[in-house]
Formats: C-alpha cells, structure tokens, sequence
C-alpha cells in the first residue's frame, strides 16, 4: 500500500481545465505545431500571424469542401460561422517568431528565375508577379492575403499543384487557380525555391493595403480576397 501511495504522490499534477482559445485549438495545434507556429514535417503550414480573413476563408474552404482534407473537414463539420472566425481571430494574433529558411541548392539561373516570377511575373505568359496580390515584401496583405515567406517549399509546391489540378479551390473567381494552371512545372520549382530560400522580415505582419499597379500589369479580381 505505502508502494502505492509514494507511486501516486510522485505522478504530475494535472492542470485544471481552461476554457480558452488556448486549449480549444489543441486539436489544431496537434498538427500545425505550438501555438500555430507550423507542424515539423512541411506540410502543416504555419497558422500564427496570419491575416484573419484568409484563415476563416480557409476554413471555410474546408468546411464546404472547395479545399480537400479529410481529418480537417471532419473537425470542421460542425462548428459555427461565428466559431470559425473565432479561431481565426485567435491564430492571427499570436506572435510567434519566424525559423531562419532552409537552405535550397538550386541552380542560379533557377533561381533568377524564380525571383522574377515572385518580383516581376512574365508579361509574355500572363503570369502576374506574386508581390502584386501579397505585397511589396510577401507578408501579405490585410485582411484576405497571406504571406509566401516562412512556407516550406514542400507546402508551396502542394498548394500550387493543387490549384493546377483542382484539388483545391477558392471562391469565384479564382485567380490562384489561374495563375498556378499558367505555370509549368520548372516556373513551380523555380518560384517555390526561391520564395522558400527567402528569410522573413523583422516587419512580418500583412500590410494594410497592397501595393500599386506596376506599368503594364492588369487587376486581378479574386473572390476570396475582393
């Protein structure tokens, strides 16, 4: 009996229950790492810092199945419109500091041209450049537009290649769609290579607005960032 009562005393404390955001969300967290700070493996992508209407988009992309992921859609079955945007709200305004990149062998002309796609696009395939929807530094705009900085290049290249065959989808119309089903193959490789080699800025936080039209470039309409 003492054997029992030492081995009971010695067990950890169990914490009380706390009905916050905190411990609601560890169904997420569970996956996209603590705190939302992104899972270990590139394809759980970071949630913290995110602009809130983008992650409600999301989850509601899941949720009505225009996004494709079983175990999420099934968490989400249920919840409110009012809950998602709670849990949004919550994952954007955590501060979490970014990991410094992951260094990319890639070949320099690659390279070069993956930054001309993020920066520039290509006039000649009706390929804006990326900076036009997610601003002059990548870290998105406000309040519909995520940041392409941090994001693991195994991510990239799956987000890219689900809009390239459906797999995913956002509400009409859908410029990602568009933009990715323009690129080839080796333009993903390049521009995902380069975006992923790029570190974060100390000002990581989505702009309010985003930058002007450059000489030449035609508005984008998206419907999940009007």
């Amino acid at each position: 009996m003492w054997l029992w009562v030492l081995w009971a005393a010695a067990l950890p404390v169990q914490a009380a229950w706390e009905d916050s955001m905190a411990q609601r969300t560890l169904a997420c967290t569970g996956c996209h790492g603590p705190q939302g700070k992104s899972g270990p493996d590139g394809y759980y992508p970071r949630l913290a810092g995110k602009p809130a209407g983008y992650l409600y988009n999301q989850l509601r992309n899941i949720q009505d199945g225009r996004r494709h992921y079983a175990p999420m859609q099934g968490l989400l079955a249920t919840l409110s419109d009012a809950y998602l945007h709670e849990i949004a709200n919550y994952f954007s305004a955590l501060e979490v500091p970014y990991p410094p990149p992951v260094a990319q062998r890639a070949d320099p002309v690659m390279r070069a041209r993956g930054q001309t796609l993020a920066l520039h696009g290509d006039g000649t395939l009706n390929i804006p450049a990326c900076t036009q929807c997610h601003g002059t530094a990548l870290t998105g705009v406000q309040p519909n537009t995520p940041g392409l900085l941090g994001l693991p290049r195994d991510y990239l290249n799956a987000q890219l290649g689900g809009w390239q065959t459906g797999q995913r989808r956002a509400q009409a119309p859908d410029c990602m769609a568009h933009v990715a089903q323009s690129l080839s193959d080796a333009d993903v490789h390049a521009v995902t290579t380069w975006l992923s080699s790029q570190t974060v800025p100390k000002a990581s936080h989505a702009v309010a607005q985003r930058p002007a039209l450059a000489p030449g470039s035609s508005a984008i309409e998206c419907g999940s960032a009007p």
